[in-house]
């Protein structure tokens, strides 16, 4: 994994269950982190935020960090809106645009791992 979480998500020696009952009933939200497959690498799996849902618009920096210039969306329908936490250095819908639903697989649920931070994944 990459600092595209932080700092929701630490690097390293983090252990959090992933549910996917939400994901085939399709009851994943905004503001879920969900796992999905890589639309730039279908070996490689992420973790992301849902911004957006189908249907819904989603405003974002189009260069975070060089200026304020931004974007408005539609969310088309099958897709949803993935971004990372850390928005200055995530690979994200920003770059490859609405990711079919199909690439998601599992909502994050529970941090075991550390027992500092032990307890729910949502509404993080």
């Amino acid at each position: 994994m990459g600092p595209s979480m932080l700092p929701t998500i630490d690097l390293n020696g983090n252990v959090i269950i992933v549910e996917r009952a939400s994901v085939w009933l399709q009851k994943v939200s905004r503001g879920d982190m969900v796992v999905l497959t890589s639309p730039e690498d279908p070996n490689k799996q992420v973790i992301k935020r849902i911004v957006g849902m189908e249907g819904e618009s989603v405003t974002y920096l189009i260069k975070p960090g060089e200026s304020d210039e931004c974007q408005t969306i539609v969310v088309p329908k099958g897709r949803v809106w993935v971004q990372g936490d850390n928005i200055h250095d995530s690979r994200d819908s920003r770059v490859f645009g609405a990711i079919p639903y199909g690439l998601v697989h599992g909502k994050l649920f529970w941090r075991v791992w550390p027992a500092s931070r032990f307890g729910s994944m949502c509404n993080v």
